[in-house]
């Protein structure tokens, strides 16, 4: 039972917006990148490849001025023999990485000193297949004033915190020489992507150290392993983030501000994902490069991040009804002004409350994210849950959502009054269709996608015994409860079938070719035959 939020995360399709005026370049960067939906990509449950490229982006100086133009200096693999269509796929993915690798401009100059930054971005490609690109920009080792550059990998799997670590290897390769790379990324490429829990290990050779074995764990709870809810907490009040939350349930525009790249990504990655089980369907792009920043004039809804550098940009730009985050500074430097009143007031205030319990004792980014996603997911249970009862269905199996009983059955006129414009949404649309569409109900799913999803621990799979006291009690003896009746329906419905199992008859003819079974001479008795399980008609 892989539940209500990995069947969202594979079901639902973005909204493809427009992001303005651009160079040629720069628009084939924006019809990639438009609709990307990094936080909600599908829960792989393994044996996906790990990555489909490994790139060098180098910034060269143009022919004609003093900047300089980010390239693809180094491609791994390089592939040959491909049809025309996927050649033209694979030149225009290449042609918009080096666009996101350098967001920062053209105007660079040759350095001494770099911090490191990892970070990540997200292309859509018009199929609506999604790939990320998981980043680290860095000063190459050498003397003198020196320009970065940015390792990048491509991957069709989320997962930062395990390819931050391949990205580590990549760097230390690359200090040595660029044929290490190869034998090392190869045998990555040809190893499964391991399954939510487990560990793959590889094998490696590095001159002057010998042979290394590399261990890569995959996060046990795998709808946030590309998450990292610790950024935002230390940018931002839990107020806060309860008001950014706010904005995005509605699908408002919204739009953060950061000095440096890696706060930027991992701060609009954690905040869209405070939507699960829901995803975020229109504009999503994480860092918008410089090219692209009439995208924040857009009409329709958007989450982008934007480097702090470009702030008086963004704020001549004509926009409504935004919400401008600095996370530099933890304030709102534009909002429409009541954001804290979406939310149903005791409904918020329950999820300030289970923030703030116990918040300074977590110590592991896994607790951290447990801890946070926890409340936004009980939030929806809450006010959303019970749609299932409300998908009726015809005999073909087609659902048809009754909307209006759907916000009646409600008794809080609060909570009313929210669902009633969260029913509106396009996260909400897009779930109930596909809901309608599913000839399986999924109500038997949802309490325990909610149990299993990490709220209540990672720990649950292997709980055997359970106290009324638990976390998660109440959802154990839901879903036991429909596990088992589901069992009775099913022996009921196979009962059905006892007067046509009685009009069947089983035979089993067995020969025996020899005395016993140690003696191979023929045996005098041929065609010993037994009538099992049979009935006279």
């Amino acid at each position: 039972m892989d539940g209500l939020g990995r069947r969202l995360r594979a079901s639902l399709r973005l909204k493809r917006g427009r992001g303005g005026s651009a160079q040629d370049n720069s628009e084939e960067a924006a019809k990639e990148s438009e609709r990307a939906q990094e936080h909600c990509l599908t829960n792989f449950a393994g044996g996906q490849h790990f990555f489909e490229y490994l790139l060098v982006v180098s910034l060269k100086k143009r022919r004609s001025g003093e900047d300089y133009e980010p390239t693809i200096t180094y491609q791994f693999p390089k592939r040959e023999n491909l049809l025309r269509g996927q050649q033209e796929e694979e030149e225009r993915l290449l042609s918009a990485i080096p666009l996101f690798c350098f967001p920062d401009g053209n105007e660079w100059a040759p350095l001494t000193e770099y911090p490191r930054e990892t970070f990540s971005f997200v292309l859509t490609n018009v199929d609506g297949s999604r790939k990320i690109g998981y980043c680290r920009r860095l000063l190459p080792a050498g003397p003198g004033p020196r320009l970065p550059k940015v390792y990048c990998i491509i991957s069709c799997v989320g997962c930062f915190g395990l390819f931050s670590k391949i990205l580590d290897e990549v760097e230390k390769r690359h200090q040595i020489s660029m044929a290490v790379i190869y034998p090392f990324m190869q045998g990555l490429r040809e190893a499964a992507f391991p399954a939510p829990g487990k560990t793959v290990t590889l094998k490696s050779f590095i001159p002057d150290s010998g042979t290394e074995f590399i261990s890569l764990t995959r996060p046990l709870d795998s709808h946030l392993e590309h998450v990292d809810f610790n950024s935002l907490l230390q940018c931002l009040s839990l107020e806060q983030i309860v008001q950014i939350f706010a904005s995005a349930v509605l699908e408002r525009r919204l739009i953060f501000l950061a000095e440096d790249l890696s706060t930027l990504s991992q701060c609009i990655h954690a905040a869209a994902a405070l939507l699960y089980p829901f995803s975020w369907a229109h504009t999503y792009i994480p860092v918008v490069p410089e090219s692209l920043l009439a995208t924040v004039c857009c009409p329709t809804p958007f989450m982008v991040g934007v480097q702090m550098r470009f702030l008086q940009e963004v704020t001549e730009s004509p926009m409504e009804e935004v919400l401008l985050v600095n996370l530099r500074e933890g304030t709102f430097l534009m909002s429409v002004g009541d954001e804290k009143d979406i939310l149903p007031p005791k409904l918020q205030d329950d999820i300030l409350d289970a923030l703030g319990q116990g918040i300074n004792d977590l110590q592991t980014s896994e607790q951290i994210n447990e801890h946070v996603s926890g409340p936004f997911v009980q939030f929806f249970v809450k006010t959303v849950g019970h749609y299932a009862s409300y998908i009726k269905r015809e005999a073909n199996g087609q659902g048809h959502f009754q909307e209006r009983a759907f916000y009646k059955a409600l008794n809080s006129k609060a909570n009313r009054r929210f669902v009633k414009k969260f029913v509106k949404t396009q996260l909400f649309s897009l779930f109930i269709q596909e809901a309608e569409k599913s000839k399986n109900p999924p109500a038997v799913l949802t309490c325990s996608s909610l149990l299993y999803s990490g709220s209540f621990g990672t720990d649950i799979v292997q709980k055997l015994h359970w106290n009324p006291k638990d976390k998660g009690y109440v959802l154990h003896m839901i879903t036991t409860a429909a596990e088992w009746s589901m069992s009775f329906s099913f022996f009921g419905f196979f009962l059905t079938y006892i007067r046509d199992f009685q009009k069947i008859s089983l035979r089993v003819e067995t020969n025996l070719h020899g005395l016993t079974l140690y003696d191979t001479s023929p045996c005098p008795i041929n065609n010993e035959r037994t009538r099992l399980l049979t009935r006279d008609l």
